[in-house]
């Protein structure tokens, strides 16, 4: 492999003037917190520069003919989303959600070094200095080199990563006649056999363990069991017990609710845009649906909705 070839051909840039900036590249970061969705603190996002950001990209363009992602690994591709992720799972009855904690700062470049090394990809010192500080950021405290929640390219790379494991997971799973997929961060397993996901967070950790260098790690407090007897959700889709997938009757109500009071003018702007993308949601997961607020509303208040200029 030869990437600062490829980087000096694709930017016109001189190698003296790409090695001086890269060694500045992991500081290149607007840094700031956001809440998180479940209002239990904050998710720590840093932006890179608009000019790391375009030798990200190209990173990504180059690596993206060489490392391989799971077909299972449902997040940041073309065509695929999590609709796809949770109809892998419609029909079964039983389900085990896990996450990661920490997910992109736990990867690192030797995590990343590793996966080429069992791939047989060889980069030579440039080369890798080039990854690392492209690509990752630079800790303030402890100088660790990670993933940052904001990089254009670290979905890809964490995709990438995790590619052994996927294939070891879901043969495993395959095997116990389990259905596993992963959505960046969500795992999700699935099954018609009662008692049949018990043993899985133990197996799943060990192949982290075995797959990751153990820098992936399993948040316990978020591993839930779940079945028909209770609502089950998989990255924010509902499964209905007729082994299909579903905006949800709580999800639903809103939307008709927001429909009505746009009708009647009490709807603001941004509650407008907010209803925008639930209209487009609906499109995506239950289509059905949507016909039925048009026939229930009038095509037409639909359509304005849907055209309804922010500005």
């Amino acid at each position: 492999m030869n990437l600062i070839k490829f980087l000096k051909e694709t930017t016109l840039i001189p190698e003296d003037e790409l090695l001086k900036f890269a060694s500045t590249a992991p500081h290149r970061y607007k840094e700031y917190d956001i809440p998180k969705r479940n209002g239990k603190g904050v998710r720590h996002i840093a932006q890179p520069s608009k000019e790391l950001k375009f030798f990200q990209k190209i990173i990504v363009n180059y690596l993206s003919d060489i490392l391989p992602v799971h077909e299972k690994a449902t997040a940041y591709k073309q065509r695929v989303g999590i609709k796809e992720n949770a109809l892998y799972h419609c029909g079964n009855e039983f389900i085990l959600k896990m996450d990661f904690e920490n997910f992109f700062p736990s990867i690192t470049p030797d995590v990343l070094f590793h996966l080429f090394k069992r791939l047989d990809i060889k980069f030579d010192k440039t080369d890798e200095f080039f990854l690392e500080k492209l690509l990752f950021k630079k800790g303030r405290r402890d100088r660790n080199s990670y993933l940052s929640i904001g990089s254009p390219s670290s979905p890809f790379i964490s995709n990438c990563i995790m590619y052994f494991f996927d294939i070891e997971a879901d043969r495993v799973c395959w095997n116990r006649g389990i259905t596993y997929s992963r959505y960046a961060d969500d795992i999700t397993l699935s099954t018609k056999k009662r008692n049949n996901l018990f043993d899985m967070p133990k197996l799943l950790n060990e192949m982290l363990t075995r797959e990751l260098l153990g820098f992936i790690k399993v948040n316990k407090d978020k591993t839930v069991f779940s079945s028909k007897r209770h609502n089950r959700h998989i990255t924010g889709v509902t499964l209905n017990n007729d082994g299909d997938i579903s905006l949800g009757r709580d999800r639903k109500r809103l939307i008709s609710s927001m429909i009505h009071r746009f009708k009647s003018g009490q709807l603001d702007s941004i509650q407008t845009a907010e209803l925008q993308g639930f209209i487009s949601f609906s499109y995506y997961i239950e289509p059905l649906f949507l016909n039925r607020l048009k026939l229930k509303y009038g095509t037409d208040i639909i359509d304005r909705i849907k055209s309804y200029n922010l500005l």
